[in-house]
């Protein structure tokens, strides 16, 4: 009896999986449709430019205008042994985010006496309507030497007819040498 429950059951899962990936098959046309246009694709692209130009001169105010707010998130998360460790001695709480995130950021540039740059490769843009994603493998480079480098992702957001940067997060490993 046990035998036969189980293939009744195992046949009625096959049934169920075969309907839905046909049922889903059958309506997918809209996937990978996005509302986005070449414009919009090259104001992201200025944007990341702009990012980059704002680092080497160590402009602030255009760095803090490519961003929707001061609070957005711009971070790159802590290791799980970085986590533990500081919820074990610090905060229970501690989900691997560090605060301060931009503002820290802004502040370390217009403090940095050396030359501040990022170098991005391999950049992936997505957008639909007035969303979009930017992804690539990043180096940051402080006085020509790699301080850090991995891969960054950013989202962004068309406002008032501009893209403005609303998250940012990276991974992080040191210099390559």
């Amino acid at each position: 009896m046990h035998k036969i429950m189980t293939l009744l059951v195992a046949s009625l899962a096959l049934t169920c999986s075969a309907f839905c990936t046909t049922l889903h098959a059958e309506n997918t046309s809209h996937i990978g449709r996005h509302q986005s246009t070449p414009d919009d694709v090259q104001a992201i692209n200025q944007v990341l430019l702009d990012f980059q130009s704002a680092l080497l001169n160590k402009d602030v105010k255009q760095l803090s205008s490519l961003m929707l707010n001061s609070n957005i998130l711009f971070a790159s998360p802590s290791d799980q042994q970085t986590i533990t460790r500081a919820r074990e001695q610090v905060d229970v709480n501690y989900d691997g985010l560090p605060t301060g995130g931009y503002s820290n950021f802004a502040r370390f540039i217009a403090g940095s006496k050396k030359r501040v740059q990022e170098k991005f490769y391999n950049v992936k843009i997505s957008q639909d309507d007035n969303l979009a994603w930017a992804s690539f493998d990043f180096e940051f480079l402080e006085d020509e030497k790699i301080q850090n480098y991995g891969l960054e992702s950013w989202q962004l957001m068309k406002t008032d007819g501009q893209w403005k940067i609303f998250s940012v997060v990276w991974s992080s490993h040191g210099s390559p040498q």
